[in-house]
C-alpha cells in the first residue's frame, strides 16, 4: 500500500465559520497511481463527507476541478498525487484564486465568465453562403487557432493572473487567449474593431507577462503567448495609436540606439499626448527621482546624452533587422 499522504485543505462555510481555516487529513492513498482528485474523493467518500469542490468528467476535459496546489492553479484530476508531495509527504489544496469562495473549494466563477463574454468570442460574418457546404479553413490557416482551441475554460489561468489581482478591468488570460482564437479565424470579418477594443485600457497591453498562466493551464493554450499574437496582429493592422504599442516600439528603439533600454526614457515614448505626460508621468517622476529611483541617470534624457553601445551592438542590430524584415508591417 502507498504511504500515509496529508492534504492540508482550506476550509470555509458561510453559514459557520467567519473566515477560513485549515484542516489536514491524514490517509492511504487508494493506490499508488492515483491522481489528486481521487484522494480529495477519497476525503469525500471515507473521511469527512462535509468537504464540499467541484469534479465531473475526470478526465481534464470540463475544468470544473480546478483549484490551487500549493500555491499554483491545476486541475486536480490531471496529474498524479505524488507529483504534489512536499518533503513531509504534504500537499496543500486552496479554492482558485481570484475568485469569490462559496464553499470549501468552490468558487464563484461570475467574474470570469463576463470576463469571456466581453470579448465576444463568437465568429461574425455577414458573407451570404450557400444553404449546403461547410465554410472551411485550411490547416495552415487553422494552426494559427489550434492552441487557443484547445482551452477547456478551466479558469487555472484566470486563477493566477497577477495583473487581474492588481487591477479587475483586466480581461485575463483565458479570455484573451479566446479572442485571439477568433481574430486569428479567417472565417471572421470583425477583426478590426476587435483588435481596436482589445487595444483600449484592460486589453491586451496590460498584461505583465508573469508566465503565472501558462504554468497553470493544463493544455496546450498558452495563453500569454496568444496575448503576444494579438499583439503581433495589432501591430500588422497599425493598431498604435495606444500606450502598449507605444510601449513596445518604444523599447525596441531605444535597444535599436546603444543595445541599454534606456528605462527613464521609455515612459516618454509610451504616452500619447502632454496632458498624459503631466497628469501621469510627471508626478510619478517627481517621486522616483526623490528616492533616487532612477535608472539610468535622467540626464540621459537630455540630447546626445545617452548610454555608450554595448559590446557587439552590430550582433542586436542584426537581430532588430532580421525582426523587422520578416514582417514589414510592423516598421509601418
Amino acid at each position: 500500500m502507498p504511504e500515509p499522504i496529508t492534504i492540508r485543505v482550506k476550509r470555509f462555510d458561510p453559514e459557520t465559520d467567519a473566515e477560513s481555516y485549515w484542516q489536514d487529513y491524514t490517509f492511504e492513498p487508494p493506490s499508488e497511481d492515483s491522481t489528486l482528485l481521487d484522494c480529495i474523493n477519497h476525503i469525500k467518500w471515507f473521511i469527512d463527507g462535509t468537504l464540499t469542490y467541484r469534479m465531473s468528467c475526470r478526465s481534464a476535459i470540463c475544468g470544473s476541478c480546478a483549484m490551487r496546489v500549493n500555491g499554483g492553479g491545476q486541475l486536480v484530476c490531471n496529474s498524479q498525487y505524488r507529483d504534489h508531495l512536499d518533503a513531509d509527504n504534504t500537499i496543500t489544496v486552496e479554492p482558485a484564486g481570484n475568485m469569490p469562495v462559496v464553499k470549501d473549494l468552490v468558487t464563484d466563477a461570475t467574474g470570469f465568465w463576463e470576463k469571456i463574454r466581453a470579448v465576444d468570442p463568437y465568429i461574425r460574418s455577414d458573407r451570404e453562403r450557400e444553404a449546403e457546404g461547410e465554410h472551411l479553413m485550411s490547416p495552415e490557416d487553422f494552426s494559427n487557432i489550434d492552441d487557443a482551441s484547445t482551452c477547456i475554460m478551466c479558469g487555472a489561468c484566470y486563477s493566477e493572473c497577477a495583473s487581474y489581482e492588481i487591477d479587475k478591468n483586466f480581461l485575463g488570460p483565458a479570455a484573451l487567449a479566446k479572442a485571439q482564437r477568433v481574430v486569428h479565424d479567417t472565417r471572421d470579418e470583425e477583426q478590426g474593431p476587435r483588435l481596436a477594443r482589445l487595444s483600449e485600457y484592460g486589453g491586451m497591453w496590460d498584461c505583465a507577462h508573469c508566465f503565472a498562466c501558462v504554468q497553470a493551464c493544463p493544455k496546450p493554450v498558452n495563453p500569454l503567448y496568444r496575448i503576444v499574437d494579438l499583439r503581433n496582429e495589432a501591430h500588422r493592422r497599425n493598431f498604435h495609436d495606444n500606450n502598449g504599442s507605444r510601449h513596445a516600439r518604444g523599447f525596441v528603439d531605444i535597444i535599436e540606439e546603444s543595445g541599454w533600454l534606456d528605462e527613464a526614457k521609455l515612459p516618454l515614448k509610451s504616452v500619447g499626448s502632454l496632458k498624459e505626460f503631466v497628469t501621469d508621468l510627471l508626478p510619478m517622476g517627481i517621486r522616483m527621482g526623490v528616492k533616487n529611483k532612477f535608472r539610468p541617470n535622467p540626464m540621459h534624457l537630455l540630447p546626445g546624452r545617452h548610454h555608450p553601445p554595448v559590446p557587439k551592438m552590430n550582433e542586436i542590430t542584426k537581430i532588430i533587422d532580421k525582426t523587422k524584415a520578416a514582417d514589414p508591417a510592423d516598421n509601418e
